[in-house]
C-alpha cells in the first residue's frame, strides 16, 4: 500500500489544528470524530480500511493526528512500534535518556499549543518518564506518553522490565489507557489526544502491550470516540459573568490575577482588551509570563514569594480579584489565612476542581478563558455604559509609587564577581522579546522571570508546579524542534545542568541549535540561599565544585557533546560572549557564565509567612502605609 506522503500529512495537520480552533466552540459530548483532536472532521486522504500488525497500527494513527515528532528510546516491549516507524513521515529524535523525551514533548507542546508526544519502553523505560508526566500535569501541559507493556501473558507476573506504569501514573495523568486488543489502537489514541488537548491540557499515557503491537488487525480511520463522561464546559454561565462585571464596574481597588490557562486558552488577545477597557492593574503568574506585555503600563509584575513588591501588595491589599486561569498556588499566596483579607474574589477557570479549592470565590466562573473573557469585555462595557468607568485614580497612585519606589534591582557583587542578574538582562536585551527562553529550576529561574522581558505569549517555558531541576536543557530541544526558525535560549544552573546536559549530544546529531546560557554559581543556589537566611550560613552539602575544581568543567562538556563551548566572567565580555553565540546557527551553543555565589533573589515572601512580610532585600522590608489603602 503507498503511503501518505509528507505534503499530505502536513496538509492534514494544518486541517485538524485549524479545526481544534473551531472545536473550542462546542461544549458537546464526543462520539464520532475523524480527526481525533476535532470532532467531526475526516481526513479525506487517509486510506481505506487494511490489515496491519497493531504497530503499525499505532504509527498510521499518529499519521493521522498529524503528528510530525516524538521524542523518545527504543527498547524490547516497544520494540515492535520502531519498525514501521522507520518508514514513517513521523520525525522520531532519538533522546539520550527518557526524562529528556518527556520534558523535550513538553517544551515542544508549551512552545507551540500542539500535543507533545514521547515513547519509551516497558519496566525502567516508562518510569523515567514519571518525573516528565507528573511535570505536564502540574503545569497542564498537553502531553500524550506513549509506552510499551511486556505481553498480556506476563502482566503481574514480574517479568522481566514490567512496571505498572499505569497504576503508577494515575494519579498524575488527566487519563491513562492500557490497550488490550490491537483493534483497539486507532481509538484509544484518538481519544487520547483529544483528552489530552481539550479542556484542562494535561498529560494521558497509553501503554500497550508487546503482543498487542505484534498482533494482527485492521487500520481504519477515523475511529470512533466513545467519551460519554467527558465534557469540559467552555461556555461560562450569562448570570456569572453579569456579577462579576458589575464587580469589576464597581471596585476601587481591583487586581486582574492572570494565570496559565489564559496562555493556553488563547486568550491572550481578550485579555488586553479586558485590562485596557476596565483599566485594572494586571498581575500574571510565573506561569503566565508573556501573556499579558511586561512593558505594558497595567502591568504590575509577577506575584508571590518572588514577585515585584507591587504585584504581592496590589493582591495583598486588594478589594476585588478576578482570578483568570490561576489556582491560589501557595507560592502566590503565602500564608493562605492571611492573604488578600478584604478582597472580594471572582474566580475563572476551565476545571470546576480548583474554584474554592483554595480561596472561596463570591463569583465562580467555569469556562474556558477565552470565552469568558471575550463575554467578559461585553458584560463590562455594557455595565460602564449604564453606570460609567469606575475611578482607580487613587489605587494607581498607590502602586505607581511602590513601583516607583520599589522597582526591581540588584546590587553588583561586592568581590567583582559577574552579576547574575546582569547577565540575564542583558540576554533578553540582545536576544530579544521573539526569543523562547526555557528555564531550569532555581535562582536562575527566578532571575529570568525578573530581568528579561516578556512580551509574547509562549516565549517563557519553565516548570511551575512541580519545579524540576534538568527542565531547561531538554524542552529548549523540544521548543526548537516544534518553532525551528525561532531563537530559543535554555537558561540553566550548574546543578539543573548537570542533570540533563546529555541531551546536547541529541541536539549535536539531530541539528538542533539550541543555545544554553549556564548560570554557574558555583552550589545549588537557591538551595543555599535558604542556607543562609535560614540555617545560619551552614552551607551543608550545596557546594558543587563547578568553580573551585572546575568539575566537570563546561566548555570541555559542550564541546565533548558536540556543542559550542565558551566561557564568560566579567562583565565586560557579556555582550560579545553572548552576541558570539547568536551568531551561530548551525550548532547548538553553550555558555559557561561564571557568576558570584553570594547574589541572592529579591524581593522575597518566606516560605509559610504572610505576603504582609515581603522582603524587598536582605533586611529591607518595604514601607506601606496602610492608611493609604
Amino acid at each position: 500500500m503507498t503511503r501518505p506522503t509528507p505534503e499530505t500529512l502536513a496538509n492534514t495537520a494544518r486541517r485538524a489544528r485549524a479545526a481544534v480552533e473551531q472545536a473550542r466552540d462546542t461544549d458537546q459530548p464526543v462520539r464520532d470524530t475523524a480527526a481525533p483532536t476535532v470532532p467531526g472532521v475526516r481526513t479525506p486522504a487517509t486510506p481505506a480500511p487494511v490489515q496491519v500488525s497493531g504497530a503499525s497500527s499505532l504509527v498510521r494513527s499518529l499519521e493521522a493526528l498529524g503528528v510530525d515528532v516524538v521524542f523518545g528510546i527504543p527498547g524490547g516491549s516497544i520494540l515492535p512500534a520502531y519498525d514501521p516507524l522507520y518508514d514513517s513521515a513521523v520525525r522520531h529524535i532519538l533522546v539520550r535518556h527518557e526524562q529528556g523525551a518527556g520534558h523535550a514533548a513538553t517544551g515542544y507542546a508549551q512552545a507551540t499549543g500542539r500535543v507533545g508526544v514521547c515513547v519509551a519502553t516497558s519496566g525502567p523505560g516508562a518510569t523515567n518518564l514519571v518525573t516528565p508526566i507528573a511535570d505536564a500535569y502540574m503545569d497542564s501541559v498537553p502531553l500524550v506518553a506513549i509506552t510499551g507493556q511486556v505481553a498480556r501473558p506476563s502482566i503481574g507476573t514480574d517479568a522481566f522490565q514490567e512496571a505498572d506504569i499505569q497504576g503508577i501514573t494515575l494519579p498524575i495523568t488527566k487519563h491513562n489507557f492500557l490497550v488490550q486488543r490491537a483493534e483497539e489502537v486507532p481509538r484509544v489514541l484518538a481519544e487520547a489526544f483529544h483528552l489530552a488537548s481539550t479542556g484542562r491540557p494535561g498529560p494521558v499515557l497509553v501503554d500497550i502491550p508487546k503482543d498487542v503491537l505484534q498482533a494482527s488487525t485492521v487500520f481504519a480511520w477515523p475511529p470512533t470516540l466513545d467519551l460519554p463522561g467527558y465534557r469540559p464546559t467552555l461556555h461560562p454561565h450569562g448570570k456569572q459573568i453579569r456579577e462579576a462585571a458589575r464587580l469589576m464596574t464597581g471596585a476601587r481597588r481591583p487586581v486582574l490575577y492572570v494565570g496559565g490557562g489564559v496562555l493556553k486558552a488563547g486568550a491572550t488577545d481578550g485579555l488586553r482588551r479586558l485590562a485596557e477597557l476596565t483599566g485594572i492593574p494586571v498581575v500574571t503568574t510565573l506561569m503566565a509570563l508573556g501573556a499579558f506585555p511586561d512593558s505594558h503600563p497595567q502591568h504590575l509584575g509577577m506575584p508571590g514569594m518572588h514577585g515585584t513588591v507591587a504585584a504581592v501588595y496590589g493582591l495583598q491589599k486588594a478589594d476585588l480579584i478576578v482570578a483568570l486561569g490561576a489556582r491560589f498556588d501557595d507560592r502566590v499566596t503565602g500564608r493562605l489565612d492571611s492573604f488578600a483579607p478584604d478582597a472580594a474574589v471572582v474566580h475563572a477557570d476551565i476545571d470546576p476542581a480548583e474554584i474554592g479549592k483554595n480561596r472561596h470565590a463570591d463569583v465562580p466562573i467555569v469556562g474556558d478563558a477565552r470565552h469568558v473573557i471575550d463575554e467578559l469585555v461585553g458584560a463590562v462595557a455594557a455595565e460602564q455604559s449604564a453606570a460609567g468607568r469606575p475611578d482607580l485614580d487613587d489605587w494607581w497612585s498607590q502602586l505607581n509609587d511602590l513601583r516607583k519606589r520599589y522597582p526591581l534591582g540588584y546590587e553588583e557583587p561586592a568581590d567583582g564577581t559577574l552579576s547574575p542578574q546582569y547577565v540575564l538582562s542583558r540576554l533578553g536585551a540582545i536576544a530579544g522579546p521573539d526569543a523562547v527562553y526555557a528555564a531550569g529550576v532555581g535562582q536562575h529561574q527566578m532571575w529570568a522571570s525578573q530581568f528579561i522581558s516578556y512580551e509574547r505569549p509562549r516565549t517563557w517555558l519553565n516548570s511551575g508546579g512541580l519545579g524540576t531541576m534538568g527542565y531547561a536543557v531538554p524542552a529548549a530541544m523540544g521548543a526548537k524542534v516544534g518553532r525551528p526558525d525561532t531563537v530559543v535560549w535554555g537558561i540553566d544552573g550548574d546543578g539543573c545542568f548537570q542533570m540533563t546536559s546529555q541531551e546536547l549530544a541529541t541536539c549535536a546529531l539531530e541539528g538542533i541549535p539550541v543555545k544554553i546560557a549556564v548560570i554557574n554559581n558555583g552550589n545549588l543556589g537557591m538551595v543555599r540561599q535558604w542556607q543562609a537566611l535560614f540555617y545560619g550560613e551552614r552551607y551543608s552539602n550545596t557546594d558543587l565544585g563547578t568553580h573551585k575544581h572546575r568539575i566537570p568543567d563546561f566548555v570541555k562538556l559542550a564541546e565533548a557533546l558536540g556543542c559550542v563551548g565558551l566561557r564568560c566572567e566579567t562583565a565586560k565580555d557579556v555582550d560579545k560572549t553572548i552576541e558570539a553565540a547568536m551568531s551561530i546557527n548551525d550548532a547548538p551553543v553553550v555558555i559557561d557564565f561564571v557568576v558570584g555565589k553570594d547574589a541572592m533573589v529579591w524581593p522575597m515572601v518566606a516560605a509559610g509567612t504572610s505576603n504582609d512580610e515581603i522582603m524587598f532585600a536582605r533586611g529591607v522590608r518595604p514601607d506601606f502605609d496602610e492608611d493609604d489603602v
